[in-house]
């Protein structure tokens, strides 16, 4: 017996049995829908019942083997088992026909590469074998936080439109290693390779890039006695490692944890104690966007990662007060 989570609220039953045993073909499944096999809280199934949250499923003995299925490999090197796709789907915050939205953790890549053993892009693509996966924005492998993906080609240009007319509006929440001052502003220069100038003229640093616009909006939520202070950003581009790029560069104050930006600043003694994980503390908070489907503003909060839960609780420092 499997308990229907929220985020699967308002999936089919077909397509929630072919998510957990892919390699079933569709004739198995109607099979057991009409000897009783397959069943929806003690009722007989018939296949196309719309699940909610709370509802119990039978899962009949007989379907295991179609879920030990070996690890995947993918032609760029992924590697990754059904633990591992399990424990993406319960980051899922949000699924309909259009979108998948993700609790991503730190420690996770977005997209697949060379000597990346798993990502969400390919796993999505296995927990949603019937859709067509597609990435529309990225965060880094090392931050945890609000991701959406599209289930199919209209969905992923209209949030790719969104986000390239900055339409979709982001936040964030960081903690930063230093007193940062003044309490808000905004940071607008040209970045290129986690460097950054005052125009966008082509330097000769190696390069051969021209550097782009980075903006960045920020807010001093708390502080803790002149070491750290607990930041809301809101970037109005997205250039790669912007935001760690500006906390350190420019407010000098890296984000905690972060090894290639802030490497050079020590921290306090006795909060260096306090912050015993070797992750990045900036976890994207919200995300709003447009529903590419219904057309509605759609808003979703990330929950704060366990591993900064005993460190902000310390300091006694909470979310933002929309």
């Amino acid at each position: 017996m499997v308990e229907i989570a929220k985020s699967e609220d308002g999936t089919r039953l077909l397509r929630w049995f072919l998510r957990r045993f892919p390699s079933m073909p569709q004739r198995e499944f109607y099979k057991l829908c009409r000897g009783g096999q397959i069943r929806v809280n003690s009722s007989r199934a018939h296949g196309q019942e719309i699940l909610r949250a709370g509802d119990v499923v039978r899962i009949p003995p007989t379907l295991a083997s179609y879920a030990a299925l070996p690890a995947k490999k993918t032609e760029t090197g992924a590697n990754f088992s059904l633990s591992d796709l399990e424990s993406l789907r319960r980051c899922i915050i949000h699924d309909d026909a259009d979108i998948v939205v993700f609790n991503k953790p730190a420690g996770l890549a977005v997209q697949g590469g060379t000597g990346i053993r798993k990502s969400v892009d390919k796993m999505a693509a296995a927990l949603f074998p019937y859709d067509k996966i597609s990435l529309v924005h990225r965060l880094d492998r090392e931050t945890s936080g609000v991701l959406v993906v599209a289930k199919n080609q209209r969905a992923a240009q209209m949030l790719a439109d969104e986000f390239q007319n900055k339409t979709a509006h982001k936040e964030y929440l960081a903690l930063l290693n230093g007193d940062v001052q003044p309490d808000f502003g905004v940071i607008d220069n040209y970045m290129v390779k986690g460097q950054v100038f005052d125009s966008a003229t082509r330097v000769n640093n190696g390069t051969g890039q021209r550097p782009q616009r980075a903006i960045t909006e920020y807010r001093v939520l708390s502080r803790a006695g002149g070491h750290l202070s607990w930041v809301l950003f809101s970037p109005k581009t997205g250039r790669t490692h912007q935001l760690r790029v500006h906390s350190a560069l420019n407010l000098h104050a890296p984000i905690v944890g972060d090894d290639l930006y802030g490497r050079d600043k020590k921290m306090d003694d006795a909060l260096q104690s306090l912050v015993v994980t070797n992750n990045l503390f900036l976890l994207a908070y919200k995300l709003i966007f447009r529903h590419p489907g219904s057309g509605k503003i759609m808003t979703f909060c990330a929950t704060v990662p366990d591993f900064m839960q005993p460190v902000l609780k310390f300091l006694e420092f909470g979310l933002p007060q929309d």
